[in-house]
């Protein structure tokens, strides 16, 4: 008989607040939209944490909302808001993928699977009907939301995009060449004067990478138009446009920021122009600017007011700069005029007194250094190491605010207070800036280096550097934060009231849950307190240190008297018995169930087994190469498992120390193995181990078998916790979560996991070398399809391929039936492919439409590529069927243009294609008139519609001074005036 296990699943994160691979975004609290409804809250915060994306409540430190999607693991890498739709927001991912979430239903609307590798930046267009994303894979690709399709792949930078953003060049109108009388409005864009129209699509971008460059793209004819080098000293890491997009600031290395102008005039006429004249630069170089601090800078954010920019790096400081006004920038350089002017006669006294006619002229505002006209405006200093800034409240009013992500894992919500800047005559004043809101209750400041479980199973210990949090198991809630030193060990003591934490400093520190209160502080070792471990009797712990010693504590509870009373209180003491020197340092210490051993493992790679009692040598365990970081006793005290910094895990027999089975367990260092605490399943020898290659194993320890792998951890793995009942185990990672994993049902057979283990071998290997052939097949051209054979567009296209094969067959069958059925009315419908009869006896071709409308419009175009060009010339029969039955005619014309560019070579070559080709067109052309004809009796209704609407809302106001003037005076005054107003 086959043995089964049950399989254990991911079931809930906590502990995290923000990631330090995404960004944060604000946005104002859903119930602020009324007009009569103060701005009272913080707003919401939505940041990436690993694979989900979190929203919190900044106010009240409260989740809000969870996002996932249970077919990605990859981690949040970028989070970009829709400025046309504000429920919008568009994700990237480490995998290359970008899906759209509307945050009011917490759901994908679309998901998009382009780049190689993980997206780095996102960007919206005005309209928010594209998207494009740059990635580490040096691409840009350009989306269309409506089609749900990528347009094209922008190839060019030679390292990871670091910025991109649309340049709006369709808003006004453009004068005609050589007429530039009118007035810019507040875009650079002419107004009046001479003007030409064009198309309102947004129509270039801008983008900066890794290797320093600046690139300007027309989207239209999909190539880059001008390059210029944006940094002098390294990698442009950062790019911010401003709010009238006639700047530009990219940020580099030791704190350089290089400031652009943008000519969007220019830009629009060479968009609009038949001939390409003079080569003209659209981008000039304003000027660099320096930030106090030198690091790399990370991001560059222009205030929506426009009059304010923030630039931080990756250390704890947010530099905000301002931006002068007109006046302010004239009197600057009028201060400048007169100290050159000083200056001068200064020297002339010695020598020529005379002054440059230049000088007495004012000088043009245009040609003031650009830091005259941008200038520091206050420092902010942060707890943490920062990774990404927002702006917060996007009102104007005396105080502006900054939402920052730290890579500690906290959000924090600074004011700062411009009221006195704008009262203040000097313009040098230094504003003050205060911390009203931080989000940090809900996670640890630093990874979590011990888990420790309550009896009851329904509290969680997590200890880190710093601080020592309770979760509630059912809530996942915080319910008690206590200051504690740098923790390497934690664990309740019996009656889950009390729990101990060792520490980098020899320290036993002693917390009483109920009270959050540091009981005692023992000084244990002279070194780090490694391990610690709870005696199964409850009446005793151990704790082994880097002092080469292991010391035994009994639990003592001492009537201590209270000042200035009789009365006595009872309080807990550790008693010191007993000590127990080894030749090296203690990294891991175990009683045995029965309390007979106690094993203990050295920094030698040895573990030494004493009896409990007299502490003498039992057994010497040998064989690990590298020093044993943890281990476990089984249930039954007859096995004992080691893990080591050697990768493997060995499997020994606490009655003659003999090594059962060592295996390869890892790829990498293992941090901890725990059996299961019971056997009331048969699962006692059963076991599990983490490791820093971010993946936890369950292993059966008789059988020597691993049973199941547990993917979800985006970072290495210190600690492992399982439950007394082992229905489910707690594990924390280096990317600040802890992880629940559950106990399903559902059953697992040894067989079936292998399978799929190698069946997610070939696949990861099949779309490998994939992307190696699309690397090595042609030239590099700029502009390429935005396709990418994924393991999805793979199964699509065999699915196409099997429904055109059975398609073609059963047209054929039906084409003799009906040609028999003309001659033989009685005869009986011939035997179909069973696959029809179960969709209820339909048709090849509706059941073939079925097929490919199931499709993701994102993957379709990938999915067809994969079709050989004899199931192509099978696919046009279907077309011609689909055009002439009018179904479908969006989704028809746009398989139907796709293989026509796709296959164009081999179509015309074809001479059997020919006439399939013109009973296409015949029937198309019909279908297609028939559609132009039906949206455009929509959009006259539509327009009909919306002047009946417009006239309903008008109304005929009179004015009341006015008419009663007219009563007092009579009617043989002008009669009384109304004013329309639309």
């Amino acid at each position: 008989m086959v043995k089964s296990y049950l399989k254990y699943e991911h079931s809930k994160t906590f502990g995290l607040i923000t990631s330090a691979s995404s960004n944060a975004v604000w946005c104002k609290d859903e119930n602020e939209n009324g007009a009569a409804q103060r701005f009272s809250g913080a707003g919401r915060a939505i940041v990436g944490a690993d694979e989900e994306v979190l929203c919190w409540d900044v106010k009240k430190g409260e989740l809000l909302g969870r996002w996932k999607d249970a077919a990605c693991s990859a981690e949040v890498t970028i989070i970009v808001r829709s400025n046309a739709d504000p429920d919008v927001f568009a994700v990237g991912y480490a995998d290359g993928s970008v899906r759209l979430w509307d945050s009011r239903i917490a759901t994908v609307i679309i998901k998009f699977n382009g780049h190689k590798s993980g997206i780095t930046t996102l960007a919206f267009d005005k309209e928010g009907v594209r998207l494009a994303s740059g990635s580490k894979d040096t691409d840009i690709i350009v989306w269309d939301l409506v089609a749900e399709t990528g347009l094209f792949r922008l190839r060019g930078h030679k390292d990871q995009i670091t910025g991109l953003e649309y340049l709006d060049t369709s808003g006004g109108l453009v004068p005609s060449d050589g007429e530039m009388d009118g007035e810019a409005n507040e875009k650079g864009l002419y107004t009046n004067g001479s003007v030409e129209e064009t198309n309102g699509r947004t129509s270039h971008l801008v983008s900066t990478s890794k290797d320093a460059l600046i690139k300007i793209w027309d989207i239209e004819s999909q190539h880059c138009i001008e390059t210029h080098v944006a940094q002098s000293n390294g990698e442009c890491w950062s790019m911010g446009l401003s709010q009238d997009q006639s700047g530009i600031i990219t940020a580099g290395n030791d704190g350089e920021l290089k400031v652009w102008s943008v000519d969007l005039v220019g830009l629009r006429k060479a968009s609009i122009a038949v001939s390409g004249g003079a080569q003209k630069s659209f981008l000039q170089e304003r000027g660099v600017l320096y930030r106090q601090g030198k690091d790399r800078t990370i991001g560059v954010s222009f205030h929506p007011k426009g009059t304010y920019i923030a630039v931080h790096g990756s250390e704890r400081a947010v530099e905000l700069w301002r931006i002068r006004s007109e006046s302010e920038v004239q009197k600057s350089m009028a201060r400048k005029r007169k100290r050159r002017k000083e200056k001068l006669v200064t020297a002339g006294k010695q020598g020529d007194l005379k002054v440059g006619d230049g000088e007495k002229n004012i000088e043009a505002l245009s040609s003031a250094h650009v830091t005259d006209v941008v200038v520091p405006l206050v420092i902010i200093r942060t707890t943490g190491k920062l990774r990404s800034m927002a702006w917060a409240s996007k009102k104007p009013g005396k105080s502006l605010q900054v939402l920052l992500a730290t890579t500690n894992n906290q959000l924090e919500l600074y004011n700062v207070n411009t009221k006195a800047l704008d009262n203040s005559s000097k313009s040098d004043t230094v504003p003050d800036y205060s911390r009203p809101f931080l989000v940090e209750m809900s996670g640890h400041r630093t990874d979590v280096r011990s888990l420790a479980l309550s009896s009851d199973d329904r509290m969680l210990a997590s200890a880190s550097n710093g601080s020592l949090k309770i979760w509630n198991m059912r809530t996942q809630s915080c319910i008690r934060t206590l200051e504690c030193g740098y923790a390497l060990c934690a664990s309740f003591l019996p009656g889950d009231k009390i729990v101990i934490v060792g520490n980098r400093n020899g320290e036993l520190e002693i917390f009483d849950i109920a009270s959050s209160t540091l009981i005692d502080t023992v000084k244990a070792h002279e070194g780090p307190v490694w391990t610690l471990n709870v005696h199964p009797g409850g009446r005793s712990m151990a704790t082994g240190g880097a002092d080469k010693s292991a010391k035994f504590y009994d639990f003592n509870i001492i009537q201590e008297g209270i000042l200035g009373t009789e009365r006595t209180s009872p309080r807990f003491k550790l008693a010191h018995t007993r000590t127990l020197k080894v030749s090296d340092d203690i990294l891991s210490l175990r009683f045995s169930p029965d309390s007979k051993l106690v094993a203990i493992s050295l920094l030698d790679n040895t573990v030494k087994v004493f009896f409990a009692d007299s502490l003498k040598l039992f057994l010497n365990l040998y064989g690990h190469k590298l020093p044993v970081l943890n281990m476990d006793i089984s249930y039954d005290s007859k096995l004992i498992v080691t893990c080591s910094a050697d990768k493997n895990v060995r499997i020994w027999g606490l009655d003659f120390g003999d090594c059962h089975k060592a295996f390869f367990a890892h790829q990498d260092s293992i941090t901890q193995v725990a059996f299961v605490p019971h056997n009331q399943d048969g699962n006692g020898h059963h076991f599990f181990s983490a490791s820093k290659d971010r993946v936890i194993k369950y292993w059966d320890g008789d059988k020597f078998e691993q049973i199941q792998k547990l993917d979800g951890h985006h970072g290495e793995i210190w600690a492992l916790a399982v439950s007394r009942t082992g229905e489910f185990l707690v594990s924390a990672s280096h990317d600040k979560s802890i992880r629940v994993w559950n106990q399903t049902d559902e059953q697992i057979f040894l067989e079936e996991e292998r399978e799929k283990e190698l069946e997610e071998l070939y696949e990861s290997t099949l779309t490998t070398s994939l992307e190696q052939d699309d690397e090595q097949g042609g030239e590099k051209r700029e502009a390429v399809a935005a396709g990418k054979q994924t393991v999805e567009t793979l199964m699509a296209g065999e699915k196409i391929a099997e429904a055109l094969e059975t398609g073609t067959a059963d047209l054929e069958i039906m084409r003799e039936y009906n040609q028999a059925k003309a001659t033989q009315s009685n005869l009986a419908p011939p035997s179909r492919d069973p696959i029809y009869l179960a969709y209820g006896n339909i048709s090849a071709e509706a059941h073939l439409l079925n097929v490919i409308q199931k499709i993701q419009a994102a993957a379709l175009q990938d999915a067809l590529l994969v079709l050989p060009f004899d199931k192509v010339m099978s696919l046009f029969i279907f077309l011609r069927i689909w055009a002439e039955r009018r179904w479908n005619m969006h989704l028809t014309c746009r398989i139907l243009f796709f293989m026509l560019k796709t296959h164009h070579k081999q179509i015309v070559a074809s001479k059997a294609m020919r006439t399939t080709l013109d009973q296409i067109r015949e029937r198309l052309r019909g279908a297609l008139q028939a559609q132009k004809d039906e949206m455009g009796f929509n959009i006259a209704a539509l327009k009909f519609v919306g002047r009946r609407m417009e006239d309903m809302g008008r109304g005929d106001y009179v004015d009341e001074k006015l008419w009663e003037e007219e009563d007092a005076v009579g009617k043989g005054r002008k009669k009384r005036g109304f004013i329309d107003i639309a």
